[in-house]
């Protein structure tokens, strides 16, 4: 009853200071026993996925707020707390007294990191009361899409250039990047990966060099990057056309290789070959200025990929062009222009009057071989005729013959002239087997003739015989006509002369 009566004797304000301190030491009493609740063991959770972290509490205890933070220490960041707002962290049991657990939904990299449950007293300013132990959180991410970057601008052929491969924002560290050039693999390139010390995520590169050529054109490389949080790799293609330029000089011909006649039509051809990519223009200038038609033929494209281009200029050869100077300017993927030049030079001689001269030489020619060969075919069968004279002759003087002789030509006779009815005569009938009677040739004032009697035909060919009348001696006589002959045995040969 004592303590009662103290405290009807105690004032108001007495009473007041007996209940706080009666209050605080429960309180002291109660907080020693007082924990936050969470989990020892390290979470482990893919990115993307929905996190839960637990936390618990005593019912009993200082009224006050209970707080998510990261980290500890003065870098720590609140994460969730009743009354804030945080898209993507929620309480996973609301109006729960006890039960203080968090989710965090679409995890990120970022994430991995102790979490920790803390109590606070609530107050003016609330003032830490008890915190958790702390959840280590670990978030495994798979890399970014592979990304490849060559050279800023196009390279000319035979230089060295570089290619780069980079993905980020994966986690654990180990990464493997392999390089493929149409399918088949490199050789392994040394990779960076950062940061070097522990990370919630990292970044890797790696980097390529290689020397284009002409074949390069259609060829592709691959990155190709596998890590554990992936079933399969992930790859990423470059076009090696992206980094090379084939930038050829342009090449001028014409269709005269040396001076060109008046007034004769000249075309110059100029050709650019094997050029990529697909962006090149072909201008003339005649005397540096353009000339030519506007419009520009469109490239075709060459079995390995390169494009060719070739334009035609024609122009007539006038005496005011002699000397004129033919450009070709190629522009190619906005590289400075490449040129080409020709200067025409005209000759007086026409290329017709030059042709026919030719052909005039040649004709002559021809002349002089035709009359060469007639003039052989023609001695060849003057010696075919000559030969075949003699050989006749050779032939006949082998065979038997007679010479006609003049029977009354001698000394003892008078000369011919003397005479006119002098006859010379022979009896040309040879007979081998028995020779007939000689014939007596009638002489006549006015006829001269021989009366030749042979007899029936030889059997055969050898019967033939030949005389040489180049002795035959004939007397010249008034015309009359040849007598009738004697008998049917005989035949006559009636030879007239006229006078002179």
């Amino acid at each position: 009853m004592e303590p009662l009566a103290a405290a009807s004797r105690c004032p108001v304000w007495c009473l007041t200071s007996l209940f706080l301190f009666s209050f605080n030491s429960w309180a002291g009493a109660g907080g020693q026993d007082f924990q936050v609740l969470q989990p020892k063991e390290p979470v482990s959770v893919s990115a993307g996925d929905t996190l839960e972290l637990n936390c618990t509490v005593p019912q009993r205890g200082p009224a006050g707020p209970v707080k998510w933070f990261k980290g500890s220490g003065g870098d720590r960041q609140l994460v969730f707390t009743d009354t804030g707002s945080f898209p993507r962290f929620t309480k996973a049991v609301p109006n729960s007294l006890t039960d203080f657990s968090i989710h965090i939904s679409d995890v990120r990299p970022e994430d991995a990191g102790t979490y920790y449950c803390v109590k606070f007293t609530k107050g003016v300013s609330d003032e830490e009361y008890r915190s958790g132990a702390g959840m280590m959180v670990s978030v495994s991410a798979s890399p970014s899409a592979p990304s490849v970057s060559g050279p800023t601008s196009r390279v000319e052929l035979g230089s060295p250039v570089n290619f780069t491969c980079t993905s980020e924002g994966f986690s654990p560290r180990n990464i493997a990047v392999t390089w493929l050039k149409d399918g088949a693999k490199l050789p392994a390139q040394p990779l960076q990966i950062l940061p070097e010390n522990a990370s919630v995520s990292y970044r890797v590169s790696s980097t390529l060099v290689r020397t284009l050529t002409v074949g390069d054109i259609r060829s592709q490389l691959t990155c190709q990057i596998e890590h554990s949080t992936m079933s399969a790799p992930l790859q990423e293609t470059y076009n090696l056309s992206q980094a090379l330029r084939v930038s050829p000089r342009p090449r001028l011909t014409t269709n005269y290789s040396g001076a060109v006649p008046v007034n004769e039509m000249v075309a110059f051809t100029c050709s650019l070959v094997g050029f990529y990519p697909n962006v090149a223009r072909l201008t003339w200038m005649e005397n540096g200025n353009e000339t030519g038609p506007e419009k520009s033929p469109s490239p075709t494209e060459n079995p390995n990929g390169t494009f060719s281009l070739t334009r035609t200029l024609e122009v007539r050869a006038t005496e005011q062009r002699n000397q004129s100077s033919f450009t070709c300017r190629a522009v190619h993927d906005s590289q400075p222009p490449a040129s080409v030049t020709r200067v025409l030079a005209v000759t007086a001689t026409s290329n017709k009057m030059e042709e026919d001269k030719k052909e005039g030489e040649n004709g002559v020619q021809i002349i002089y071989i035709a009359v060469g060969v007639v003039c052989l075919v023609l001695g060849l069968l003057m010696v075919a005729v000559i030969y075949l004279i003699w050989a006749k002759q050779s032939k006949g003087k082998s065979s038997p013959s007679v010479r006609l002789h003049e029977s009354e030509k001698s000394s003892r006779t008078a000369p011919q002239d003397s005479d006119t009815n002098n006859l010379t005569y022979a009896d040309l009938n040879f007979d081998k087997a028995k020779k007939d009677q000689r014939r007596i040739i009638e002489m006549s004032q006015q006829s001269e003739y021989a009366c030749i009697q042979t007899s029936p035909p030889a059997a055969n060919e050898d019967n033939l015989t030949y005389a040489d009348l180049d002795m035959v001696h004939l007397s010249q006589a008034p015309k009359r006509p040849a007598p009738l002959p004697e008998e049917t045995g005989s035949e006559y040969a009636s030879v007239q002369i006229q006078k002179k």
